[in-house]
């Protein structure tokens, strides 16, 4: 049933048959998202009992008959779509143009904090705002300790010439961003004021996971044709304070590839470049707490851990 971590509970369902493009993986390492916890609070009771989970790392048990990038044995990772049975299970079902290969050089604990986090940041600062290489400018990362700012800040320091400036509100937040790479760090309640010092013309683009209550803030600290990506979902939001600069608002939604483009490759793609990106060594796993054993206790801990507002990093559960 909907509601707090207390209703999570064991179930046994039937090894789902792969589908031609699917493969069967067996769950080694799971991470908890946000998006668990909304949905754990808020689907409809009709279709439960329900699995959650998003993030995964495994060992793939089965393929079906049209698969090319995949065979028995190879471990992955992936971060799975919404409309399918999640990762929180023994095994599960997933379509392999939505996988990639698992960094060589993770554990499958670390490797399962990456992929949601990493698919989200990659298609705020690339797909989005279209950064390359030589991309310069100034970029705010809202809860830059939090699992997307901690990636958004990774990706845009090493692949980029783009200044990063993240928000962090306690000493271990900041210090987490700057080890990240964060050029600056400045205090949420104090952004107006220490971004305008950093950036005196306004900042080119601001990524918002917490967008209440902050549009007027953006509007302000960005410059002209600045761009705000955000990938909460705050309701009747008023963007009209962009206009005087002809500042941008985008959304961004990791499923809405999988779930509305089902033959794109790209976040297999995504995955495997992040994957080389790790075992060469500028990006590192996210991962900052660790639960030992698929259990529903573990799961339970891990949600609140979640949905306390202050988590820094990313928080696992291993088989």
């Amino acid at each position: 049933a909907p509601g707090g971590p207390e209703v999570l509970q064991a179930l046994e369902v039937p090894v789902p048959a792969p589908g031609p493009r699917d493969i069967l993986v067996r769950v080694e390492a799971i991470s908890v998202n946000p998006v668990d916890v909304k949905v754990r609070a808020s689907f409809d009771p009709a279709d439960g009992p329900k699995v959650l989970g998003f993030d995964a790392a495994g060992v793939v048990v089965g393929v079906g008959s049209a698969v090319t990038r995949f065979a028995v044995g190879d471990e992955v990772y992936y971060a799975g779509v919404i409309n399918r049975p999640g990762s929180n299970a023994a095994v599960q079902l997933v379509d392999e143009r939505i996988v990639g290969h698992k960094p060589a050089s993770l554990s499958f604990g670390d490797a399962a904090a990456l992929p949601l986090t990493s698919l989200t940041a990659w298609e705020v600062l690339f797909d989005k705002l279209r950064l390359e290489e030589s991309s310069a400018g100034t970029l705010l990362v809202v809860a830059g300790a939090g699992g997307v700012g901690s990636m958004v800040t990774q990706l845009v320091r090493k692949l980029t010439g783009v200044t990063a400036i993240a928000t962090a509100s306690r000493p271990g937040s900041a210090d987490w961003v700057r080890d990240l790479g964060a050029h600056h760090v400045v205090a949420p309640r104090e952004m107006r004021d220490q971004v305008g010092a950093l950036a005196p013309e306004g900042v080119d683009y601001v990524f918002s996971p917490h967008s209440r209550g902050n549009v007027e803030t953006y509007a302000e600290i960005m410059g002209v044709h600045g761009q705000v990506v955000a990938i909460d979902e705050p309701e009747g939001l008023d963007t009209l304070p962009l206009k005087s600069k002809s500042q941008s608002w985008h959304w961004e939604l990791m499923f809405s590839k999988p779930l509305y483009l089902p033959s794109d490759d790209s976040q297999h793609r995504t995955l495997d470049e992040v994957a080389r990106l790790v075992d060469d060594g500028p990006i590192r796993s996210t991962v900052n707490q660790v639960f030992e054993g698929f259990t529903v206790e573990n799961l339970r801990e891990a949600h609140r851990i979640s949905e306390s507002g202050g988590a820094i990093g990313k928080t696992v559960v291993i088989r």
